[in-house]
């Protein structure tokens, strides 16, 4: 029974020096984030130019997701809505819903996600951005954090994952 606890022991102390490894990794690349960029607190991002916002999925954000291996995209004149499901992202461990961080008219989504979804994790803050949104509401972007405001909120989370 002793080698039974002590195996179970090893298996957990390794398990969490592997997520506290991993947290720390991850800190240390916090200012990989876009200072032009906004985001959310759902791990969206935003780079807008004039009245058309870039929306992708941020670095932290498929990070835990790990390998993304499908995306599911509204079509080109669909109408979304701030806060509101967007698509869907899967990876070989979930499939989770991505939400808007605006409200606006999709006028472009990307093309190469369809046939290489790993693109949102080789590059998410370039080639691996999702969709182009005609922005309705400019104000919606000035309610969102910038670069410095986000790193701040990752990391609080990393921090509450390991200690949690």
């Amino acid at each position: 029974m002793a080698s039974t606890h002590t195996g179970r022991a090893t298996r957990q102390f390794l398990a969490n020096r592997i997520e506290i490894r991993h947290s720390v990794a991850y800190e240390r690349k916090l200012m990989a984030h876009p200072a032009k960029f906004r985001y959310t607190q759902n791990h969206q991002w935003i780079d807008v130019n004039g009245d058309i916002g870039t929306v992708g999925l941020t670095d932290y954000a498929q990070s835990r997701l790990d390998e993304i291996v499908s995306v599911e995209l509204p079509k080109t004149g669909a109408s979304l809505e701030a806060g509101k499901p967007l698509g869907t992202v899967e990876s070989v461990k979930t499939v989770n819903e991505i939400d808007s961080p605006v409200s606006g008219e999709v006028v472009e989504v990307n093309p190469a996600l369809k046939d290489a979804p790993g693109k949102i994790n080789s590059d998410p803050h370039g080639q691996g951005w999702l969709i182009k949104v005609r922005l309705k509401n400019r104000s919606e972007v000035d309610g969102l954090m910038d670069a410095a405001a986000y790193e701040a909120y990752v990391a609080v989370s990393s921090q509450q994952a390991a200690a949690g």
